[in-house]
């Protein structure tokens, strides 16, 4: 890039470099400082003029793109429904495809009073304070076994001011007392699948779960009956064409109204099921 390039050029240029449109203006907006100017800001000032320190910025954060970082850890924010999280290479990238799993636990959750939600693996976060903003009386927990994911998402806590409780555990190996939902976006990424490689800036451990991809998901089924009240419900989001396993999982497990839900793609992207209300006990 020349010292001259207009803020038009840049995205031109950017453009032909193979980067999506949309990435380009998010990291441009990032590179000269109004990372919350949005879209229509760049349309009404394209033709202003980048600093060379600007067009440097650029130019190393496209190198970055290119090579498969995230958009939101050259950022270090991703908004998920509606909250601005920050976020780095600790944690994965939100997703708005697990946006379906809250809106399915905010139905659960809905006309009840002070439910209890636990949120499995919570990274940055991103469920357990999207359901705490939206059903302000709950108590949600969230749950990591990495520490530094759970620093990650302290830090988000505190910044949103949403009273979250953090407890560092494999799955609920480490949980105390039942809740009315259990929610997790688990690792459900088979250990040889294709599309790894283009992951390979997020956390492996955090994406991939056997030789199935479903190992961490059938230890949450395993683990959540002994934690769910009475006609609780526990919540999973799992890969493309997991829904009809993880459907007979549950079955199994002795969960009923067992069903899935589509994400904006028309893709059954989460699998839930219910204890039954007569349960007297934990189901074995």
């Amino acid at each position: 890039m020349n010292t001259s390039l207009t803020l038009r050029q840049a995205l031109l240029h950017a453009h032909q470099l193979g980067l999506e449109r949309i990435d380009a203006q998010m990291l441009l907006l990032h590179a000269i400082g109004q990372p919350g100017a949005g879209r229509a800001w760049l349309l009404t000032h394209d033709d202003d003029a980048l600093t060379p320190a600007q067009q440097a910025q650029f130019a190393a954060l496209c190198a970055q793109r290119l090579d498969g970082v995230p958009v939101a850890y050259l950022t270090g924010c991703k908004e998920f429904f509606g909250l601005p999280l920050q976020v780095d290479a600790r944690v994965l990238d939100p997703r708005p495809d697990t946006e379906t799993l809250v809106e399915w636990v905010l139905d659960v959750i809905e006309k009840k009073l002070a439910p209890a939600v636990i949120d499995l693996g919570t990274g940055s976060g991103a469920i357990a304070l999207a359901v705490q903003s939206q059903h302000k009386d709950a108590a949600v927990t969230a749950v990591d076994f990495s520490q530094d994911a759970l620093d990650v998402a302290r830090a988000n806590a505190q910044r949103l001011q949403l009273p979250v409780h953090f407890v560092q555990s494999s799955w609920l190996e480490q949980v105390e007392g039942v809740f009315d939902v259990i929610a997790s976006n688990p690792p459900y990424i088979r250990e040889d699948d294709t599309h790894m490689p283009a992951l390979r800036h997020e956390p492996r451990h955090a994406l991939t779960s056997g030789e199935d991809g479903l190992d961490d998901i059938r230890t949450i089924i395993a683990q959540a009956p002994a934690h769910l009240k009475a006609g609780g419900w526990l919540l999973l989001e799992h890969g493309w064409d997991q829904a009809q396993v993880v459907q007979q999982l549950l079955r199994e497990a002795g969960f009923t109204e067992v069903h899935s839900r589509q994400d904006l793609a028309g893709i059954e992207r989460c699998t839930g099921g219910q204890i039954p209300l007569t349960a007297s006990a934990p189901i074995q």
